[in-house]
């Protein structure tokens, strides 16, 4: 009777089951990683090679090697091992080159770097300096906004707003609004061309205006419904009939808490006056310079994109007409938008980029 070699025994620790377990699990994790893990913990339960194998249809000398591997080294064994490749072309040198010259000079021609201009000035391949800007996660080509709130109560309003918003106060509502002012009525110049198999939608550059109008809107932040209408001008006039129309609309026992900009139409002293007459409106004003904070934008934003941008309207009367029809379809179906930053986050983010750009040496 033969005995064939035996077969040594796998112990997991509390940690490498834990280990295996998640790369066994985890949709993120290479497949083979993955089954490798399955692997040894099916050994670990005493499962024999052969039974292993036929689960996973794999050969008994595949369970047999990396079962073998992981006795040697742990789950380090189970990872690929660095693999011979050819030598590296470009030293030190020039990759410091490139990341000095992208990050500390402009081209003469240009306002930025483009990887054909970097590599005639660095002489090496395009290839090459796309894959240093890469790997140092670099892209002159992009250029992003910010703007910091210079408002001497910043740190209040900010705490105040998302305060709201994350707890707002019994028996009250909390509303962000502003205006959408001069929403143009465009019409194109020539007739849409509709989309068609292997054909985007196709329209002509050049438009006919039909005026314009201006979208009052209040976003309720808990139930995602908005109350607006639309006025042809956009002055503390028309900003007071929204707020008849708020008050019309909220029911008389809850406490109104009106989220708004610093446009001066808001702190008119019509405005004012309305509002001492109106003792359960309460309005808070959001950081100058800090329209991210009044989430009534992102709606707006929503009905950019949905209805305005692609629309075709002829007349004033027509695209007043559109903005009604999504706020109708918008209230039947509402979704509000969560948010999530605590005041203490936004302050902790704001202050960490004040001091990058003061380190910066601009």
């Amino acid at each position: 009777m033969s005995i064939g070699r035996p077969i040594p025994p796998i112990t997991l620790t509390a940690q490498d089951r834990e280990t295996l377990e998640n790369w066994a699990r985890r949709p993120k994790t290479a497949q083979a990683l993955a089954l490798r893990a399955k692997i040894v913990l099916s050994c670990a339960a005493g499962e024999t090679n052969t039974v292993v194998a036929r689960r996973f249809r794999v050969s008994k000398q595949m369970v047999g090697k990396w079962r073998s591997r992981f006795v040697a080294s742990g789950v380090q064994g189970l990872l690929d091992e660095p693999r011979p490749g050819a030598p590296r072309l470009i030293g030190d040198a020039a990759v410091e080159r490139v990341l000095t010259l992208t990050l500390e000079s402009t081209p003469a021609d240009a306002t930025h770097w483009s990887t054909r201009s970097m590599a005639k000035r660095c002489g090496l391949s395009q290839s090459a300096v796309s894959r240093i800007w890469r790997a140092f996660s670099l892209q002159p080509h992009r250029s992003e906004t910010f703007k910091l709130s210079r408002d001497p109560l910043f740190i209040e309003k900010v705490r105040d707003i998302v305060g709201l918003y994350l707890h707002p106060p019994e028996k009250a509502l909390v509303l962000s609004a502003d205006e959408k002012t001069q929403i143009q009525a465009l019409d194109r110049s020539q007739p849409v061309l509709p989309m068609r198999p292997g054909q985007a939608e196709r329209r002509v550059h050049d438009y006919r205006r039909h005026g314009t109008t201006s979208l009052f809107a209040a976003l309720d932040v808990k139930a995602g419904t908005v109350i607006g209408e639309c006025h042809r001008r956009h002055r503390s006039v028309e900003f007071r009939k929204f707020l008849n129309t708020i008050d019309q609309a909220v029911p008389a026992e809850l406490e109104v808490h009106v989220i708004l900009d610093n446009y001066g139409t808001h702190k008119t002293p019509s405005i004012r006056r309305w509002q001492v007459q109106h003792h359960r409106f309460h309005f808070h004003f959001t950081p100058t310079g800090s329209s991210w904070i009044n989430l009534v934008e992102r709606w707006f934003a929503l009905l950019t994109e949905k209805q305005i941008r692609r629309g075709v309207h002829r007349s004033t009367r027509e695209l007043e007409q559109a903005i009604r029809q999504f706020l109708l379809l918008h209230n039947r179906n509402p979704k509000p938008f969560v948010w999530t930053k605590t005041a203490d986050e936004i302050l902790e983010k704001t202050a960490r980029f004040c001091k990058r750009i003061s380190d910066s040496g601009h």
